[in-house]
């Protein structure tokens, strides 16, 4: 990781409120530091995609933010329409009331999202709200989306009491195969964390800090 810690991290941009100069700053620092992407809203993503065309930088955007708890259907739409406008990568929150319901719903819609994602060459990310499981439970979700044919298992959605954790991230890489990816994301604020996430098993950093962090980490590099 000597030379490319900002391939680590997708900066992301998801308020509520957030307005078009903010969007467009993400966008002149992405291209500036060569993040590996950007996570914006659906909303943001034709322009995001448009911007960014030219560059070996990710277009990525939510579904069933934040709290996966839409019917299926009303997923797959977003999905179908989040690809239309040009996402290359989906976040998708899972379904957390089926997961603890008991049900084996959230398998079944995962793997309907990633066979659309798929046949269109895009990838997934499901995230599955560490905040609100024990680590059995963060195991068998992790299967569960591995399963289903995700290409990445996601911590957080930072509108949980918690983010990222390094011992989340530890039990994650050690119940997933190495082709699945770890999204660490919530709350990753400085350079230290990052790089512990990253020690533990992270593949990517989602952060609305990228810029700071990846000054502080060339700083430490000089």
């Amino acid at each position: 990781m000597k030379n490319n810690f900002n391939r680590f991290l997708e900066s992301t941009l998801l308020k509520p409120t957030m307005r078009t100069e903010e969007v467009d700053l993400l966008i002149r620092e992405a291209i500036e530091y060569q993040f590996i992407g950007v996570c914006i809203p659906s909303f943001w993503v034709k322009k995001v995609h448009r911007e960014l065309e030219q560059e070996d930088i990710q277009t990525v955007t939510v579904i069933g933010f934040p709290f996966g708890f839409e019917d299926t259907a009303t997923k797959v739409a977003e999905t179908h329409e989040a690809i239309k406008n040009g996402a290359d990568e989906l976040d998708l929150v899972w379904s957390q009331t089926a997961f603890h319901s008991g049900m084996n719903w959230p398998k079944i819609e995962i793997a309907q999202i990633a066979k659309i994602c798929h046949e269109e060459e895009r990838v997934l990310k499901v995230i599955i709200e560490t905040a609100y499981l024990d680590e059995s439970q963060i195991r068998e979700a992790c299967l569960i989306c591995q399963d289903a044919g995700a290409d990445f298992v996601k911590t957080s959605t930072g509108y949980a009491p918690s983010g990222a954790k390094v011992s989340d991230i530890k039990l994650m890489r050690e119940t997933l195969s190495s082709n699945t990816g770890i999204k660490a994301s919530g709350g990753i604020k400085t350079l230290d964390f990052a790089l512990e996430l990253i020690q533990a098993g992270a593949d990517r950093i989602g952060t609305s800090s990228a810029k700071a962090l990846f000054e502080a980490w060339k700083d430490s590099q000089s």
